[in-house]
């Protein structure tokens, strides 16, 4: 890579597309150095776009990733619909397009997808192939691009060519967010999707795809701070199991995510959660605008 003249700043933003559960999260994690999305075994975990900050004295540089959905090939609901809309504002408001595969996922149509979704005039794409410590036997890149960088976001392997790819294609500017900044979103975002995480993680079955979390109290005191959620489901039945016999499933998840919630903020927390059935709410403008799913017009 070519370095730039000394004093001159690079800055602009990269956004993370590709396949459901192809790893963006957990890359954008890697590269920015903080659990800022929050990453599940689950597809389509990542709703909204998520945005991470690095600023990197050594190449001068400040990349923002904008962490994106999983591409979906045909829309089921209003709420896939609002993903592929973040998907395509991304891509709108990159500099940088950073297209990533699936090693254990070699499906040429899905690979084809990613390269058209990607291939937007006058913006720079880098292309990875995630996953590679998976790899049984020698890897062959022949059904990728030219120039895809294979990695593992996991175990942090091959990060830094990914590093000085991207920052090559940056712009020069002037850096848009202080030095010290790592993300945009406030700290009610990071509960919510930390419980969200918890949700996807312990319940089976298709109840978390039917699952969303409202933060309706955010009190910062001592000894320590308050948090209220609500955690909005589709159906009466769906409430039940959320709670659980004797509110069992429901006190599991407050557990896991209040330790989670403690850990990202730094800060012990009382957190109180509530189960709510707010009916088709993947399917209302309305109300996937007051989740933050689609932007207010």
């Amino acid at each position: 890579m070519e370095q730039s003249t000394p004093g001159t700043t690079r800055c602009g933003y990269i956004a993370i597309i590709g396949p459901p559960n192809a790893g963006k999260s957990t890359l954008m994690n890697a590269l920015v150095g903080e659990r800022l999305s929050i990453v599940t075994p689950k597809p389509h975990t990542t709703r909204t776009r998520v945005l991470g900050i690095i600023t990197d004295p050594n190449r001068n540089a400040q990349a923002i990733f904008l962490d994106t959905p999983g591409m979906v090939a045909e829309p089921r609901y209003r709420l896939q619909e609002a993903m592929m809309e973040h998907i395509h504002r991304s891509i709108r408001d990159a500099d940088v397009i950073l297209a990533m595969f699936d090693y254990t996922r070699p499906d040429p149509e899905l690979i084809q997808r990613t390269v058209e979704l990607a291939a937007v005039p006058d913006k720079a794409t880098v292309f990875v192939l995630n996953k590679v410590d998976l790899a049984q036997q020698e890897l062959d890149l022949s059904p990728y691009p030219e120039g895809t960088i294979p990695v593992s976001a996991l175990l942090e392997l091959n990060l830094r060519p990914v590093g000085d790819a991207i920052t090559a294609h940056l712009p020069e500017g002037p850096f848009l967010y202080p030095p010290d900044t790592i993300a945009e979103q406030p700290e009610r975002f990071f509960v919510a999707e930390l419980i969200r995480e918890t949700i996807f993680v312990t319940m089976k079955e298709e109840i978390p795809y039917t699952t969303a979390v409202v933060v309706e109290e955010f009190i910062e005191r001592t000894p320590k701070d308050y948090i209220n959620a609500t955690i909005l489901v589709d159906r009466d039945s769906q409430k039940g199991i959320m709670i659980g016999r004797n509110g069992r499933q429901l006190k599991q998840i407050g557990q896991l995510s209040r330790k989670k919630i403690e850990d990202f903020l730094g800060r012990p927390v009382y957190l109180e959660l509530f189960v709510k059935v707010k009916r088709d709410w993947m399917k209302k403008d309305s109300e996937l605008r007051d989740l933050g799913y689609l932007e207010r017009k």
